[in-house]
């Protein structure tokens, strides 16, 4: 082989090439739109940032963000009962804009450290870290709002077929035209942020982490395979998936007075939250449909009692 040969075929076929040859094919790698996902597959592109290197938020990220959660709620609790002095420590004696104003406090600065310190330990941001994803969430937003109006309905029609309480903690906040507004501002943006961030973007996935280090074989294949992945198996999923479900519904226990048949509605209500964020990757996704879904709740609220000025027209029980 001569030298001018050799070099020939180690130069690049680009280089070989001359204007005058036909243009060679390019065979893409997947099929058009196609993109690559961790399972469970979003039929739709990727928009989601690279996956971190190690598991987030796990366990004890959770454990973190419920702790810092708690300790503002100390503090405002202990702030509003040194300024109202109530006799008894019941809910009931305190005004409900003071009880949403102390827990729309708490959930602000609960994200508003969170943002800050959270980044420290991910090397990352903190949307990132929970996954929140928006570029997925605006654009399946047409499918996503519907989805959540659909839901809502259904579940207020199986509602009204169900026996409840003739009263419920919850109508506590419905008794002037002012607490409805502020409850309604708060329960369609604030509340649905908060609880996705919590649910689904820290629970999920530490409890699918926690998951599946139990069920790990203590093999040294197995712990190098999970130190070379960070993908929940489908099993860690569905069990975080029911169980997060369950403290979701437990969370709204006091507000509905334990109506079992109202907590089990919300139960599959988070489990279609959680499938949409696991299926587009996106807590921003869910957040969406969750919102949608409250604010069909209040629209109804307030379609019913003439724009909040006849409260006397709601269901009570």
């Amino acid at each position: 082989m001569s030298e001018d040969t050799a070099i020939k075929r180690s130069m690049p076929l680009s280089i070989l090439r001359t204007a005058d040859d036909p243009p060679v094919p390019i065979t893409p790698i997947l099929p058009e739109a196609e993109a690559i996902v961790q399972p469970p597959l979003d039929n739709t592109p990727n928009d989601a940032p690279d996956e971190p290197s190690s598991r987030i938020p796990h366990l004890g990220h959770a454990l973190l963000f419920v702790g810092i959660t708690t300790f503002t709620l100390l503090i405002v609790q202990a702030t509003l009962l040194g300024v109202t002095h109530p006799t008894h420590l019941t809910s009931a004696l305190i005004s409900p804009k003071i009880l949403l104003a102390a827990e729309a406090f708490t959930y602000l600065v609960s994200l508003s450290l969170s943002w800050f310190i959270f980044p420290l330990l991910w090397k990352r941001s903190f949307v990132s870290g929970v996954q929140w994803n928006f570029p997925a969430a605006a654009r399946n937003a047409a499918k996503l709002i519907p989805l959540g109006i659909f839901l809502s309905f259904i579940v207020q029609a199986i509602s009204s077929l169900l026996p409840t309480p003739k009263a419920m903690p919850m109508d506590n906040f419905f008794h002037t035209q002012s607490d409805v507004w502020i409850i309604t501002v708060f329960g369609i943006l604030l509340a649905p942020l908060f609880e996705e961030i919590l649910f689904r973007g820290f629970f999920l996935p530490a409890f699918a982490t926690a998951y599946d280090w139990l069920c790990l074989p203590r093999t040294d294949a197995a712990r190098l395979t999970w130190q070379s992945s960070n993908a929940h198996t489908l099993t860690a999923f569905i069990f975080s998936a029911v169980f997060t479900s369950v403290l979701f519904a437990l969370l709204h226990g006091q507000q509905t007075a334990f109506t079992w048949p109202v907590l089990g509605l919300l139960f599959c209500v988070s489990l279609i939250l959680t499938a949409v964020r696991i299926r587009l990757r996106s807590v921003a996704a869910s957040t969406v449909v969750h919102a949608s879904y409250n604010l069909t709740v209040f629209l109804a609220a307030f379609i019913l009692t003439g724009g909040y000025r006849h409260l006397d027209r709601l269901p009570h029980g």
